[in-house]
């Protein structure tokens, strides 16, 4: 972990946060009826169908890993110089939360970002989404048992967002609220 001076000369270590980014997911299936027989015919999947292929779907986001991007991810590829300083980590995932299966994009910052920084990573990730990794992504097939999946992080529609985890899951409710038969509390 890299260390800084502080004022007063002595070293600390530098906190590093991890900011998660969420997204729907939309995918498109081609069934498979035989045993190797795929029947042409695609069927769109809603996100709740898609939670039973997350393993499979974890397993193609690991193999479109390049090696040159080591540990950092996506955040290899950023422009902005204060950035790429600044955010040391970015990584697609998937994620279930409240039966459905979401994009998730993983970033592991050096210290907080300010808003505008924020809205510069969640700009870059649509676009990695849309054109980029993304892209390439969701061009290859998914093999499932049910047949081939092709997933997409992002759509055109205006049901598109991406979001922050507090955001979306609302960590930002008191404590034992209720809501619709389940208990949610506060994340520390």
């Amino acid at each position: 972990m890299k260390e800084r001076v502080s004022d007063h000369g002595s070293k600390k270590p530098e906190k590093r946060t991890m900011l998660r980014l969420f997204s729907p997911l939309t995918a498109i299936r081609y069934p498979r009826y035989d045993w190797e027989d795929l029947n042409g015919e695609r069927e769109e999947l809603l996100p709740a169908e898609l939670c039973s292929y997350q393993k499979e779907i974890r397993y193609q986001i690991a193999k479109e890993r390049l090696p040159e991007e080591g540990d950092r991810g996506l955040a290899e590829y950023l422009n902005d110089e204060g950035l790429k300083e600044k955010i040391y980590s970015m990584n697609p995932t998937v994620e279930v939360w409240r039966g459905e299966l979401w994009g998730v994009l993983e970033v592991e910052c050096r210290g907080e970002l300010s808003p505008k920084e924020l809205e510069e990573v969640k700009e870059y990730w649509e676009g990695q989404e849309s054109d980029g990794w993304g892209e390439g992504f969701e061009q290859r097939e998914v093999k499932t048992p049910d047949g081939e999946v092709c997933v997409s992080f992002w759509n055109s529609g205006s049901d598109f967002f991406i979001t922050t985890e507090e955001q979306l899951k609302g960590q930002v409710q008191e404590p034992s609220s209720q809501m619709g038969g389940m208990t949610f509390g506060t994340m520390g």
